[in-house]
């Protein structure tokens, strides 16, 4: 008898074949996505390097999902960016940053392995420097890749017996491919109690080739562009009390995605310096046609620990049984002895 799981194989062989072989559609595949995508600015849009109040930020971010669909589909992601070239022209800086992810999916350990390098020029307007216009570059390197191994095909099915390993010389493994993004952002201090940030962005810009199939046409595999849209605002309510809502566009291919939700955001330490003091704070977002999310976390000392859950609420919450996405993330920002002096904050450090 055929196990559950090899059934399982196979259709996840065929559809994947499916894919690869089809002549009627590209194949185009999609980027990955995180529920606190303020965890992740690098990958957010490149305009986000080093807009923050301080001398280096480091994050990490774990997402676990679809556990009980195939197995998991985890993605990891950690970023380092920083000033590097500080008062260019009275308090204009230069920053740069790394972004390094990895993604798995499925039972054939559909891998993303990609290292991003970004750099963004942060020009701040008005005569207390409550408005900062930023533009960011970046580039960097990607492979994937999928285990031939844990896949079955047509023809390893031999009269009536399985024989493993598949004869067609047009599958290839593993793709290597380089891409370029860039994007723009601009942030104001209205107030003190209340700060925005805009961003626009275009991802895979150089539309790279991209294909596990030989015999594909070139000319209809090119990656994408991934389009990006964000807005994101803290307003207080009171000395402690913010309200933090956030928004998130992404178009590719013939995907869409929209995120919208607001943070909590609770000082509970002195709220003299609001970027490094004690807090904490409790979030509900929703993707659009997808899931609903709930984050809640810490902050200390220049510290962020998140957590983040998704309850699916698409058709496919049948096939994943009620179970969603799990996210921890850490983020730590370096503080600059400098700006306690001087006061100079970033408008709204809110990716």
């Amino acid at each position: 008898m055929i196990s559950k799981r090899t059934i399982s194989r196979v259709g996840l062989a065929l559809a994947f074949a499916f894919t690869l072989s089809s002549t009627q559609q590209k194949a185009q595949a999609q980027d990955i996505h995180f529920t606190q995508f303020n965890a992740s600015p690098l990958i957010v849009n490149p305009a986000f390097t080093g807009n923050f109040s301080g001398k280096l930020r480091a994050s990490a971010i774990y997402r676990d999902q679809w556990r009980t669909v195939s197995a998991p589909f985890k993605t990891i992601a950690v970023s380092v960016d920083a000033p590097i070239v500080s008062d260019l022209t009275i308090d204009d800086y230069l920053a740069a940053g790394i972004q390094l992810y990895n993604d798995r999916a499925g039972d054939a350990n559909l891998s993303n392995l990609s290292a991003l390098a970004s750099i963004a020029y942060h020009k701040f307007l008005g005569a207390s420097a409550n408005k900062a216009l930023s533009v960011g570059f970046q580039g960097g390197y990607t492979q994937k890749s999928f285990d031939l191994t844990k896949l079955y095909f047509g023809d390893e099915f031999i009269d009536g017996s399985f024989q493993p390993g598949t004869l067609d010389p047009s599958l290839n493994n593993k793709v290597n491919y380089f891409t370029f993004n860039a994007g723009i952002s601009w942030a104001h201090q209205a107030g003190d109690g209340f700060s925005y940030a805009l961003g626009v962005g275009a991802n895979n810009i150089n539309q790279p080739l991209e294909t596990f199939d030989r015999k594909e046409d070139l000319a209809d595999v090119g990656l994408g562009m991934r389009y990006t849209a964000q807005a994101g605002f803290i307003a207080y309510v009171s000395e402690k009390l913010s309200l933090r809502p956030a928004f998130l566009y992404q178009s590719q291919a013939n995907a869409t995605e929209m995120l919208a939700g607001n943070e909590f955001h609770l000082i509970v330490g002195d709220p003299e310096f609001r970027a490094f003091t004690t807090a904490v704070f409790l979030g509900g977002y929703y993707r659009f046609d997808d899931a609903a999310m709930i984050t809640a976390g810490l902050e200390f000392k220049g510290f962020r620990l998140g957590l983040a859950y998704d309850y699916t609420v698409s058709d496919l919450k049948n096939s994943a049984r009620n179970a969603g996405g799990f996210e921890i993330a850490l983020t730590w920002i370096a503080p600059d002895p400098l700006d306690f002096a001087r006061k100079l904050i970033y408008p709204c450090s809110r990716f």
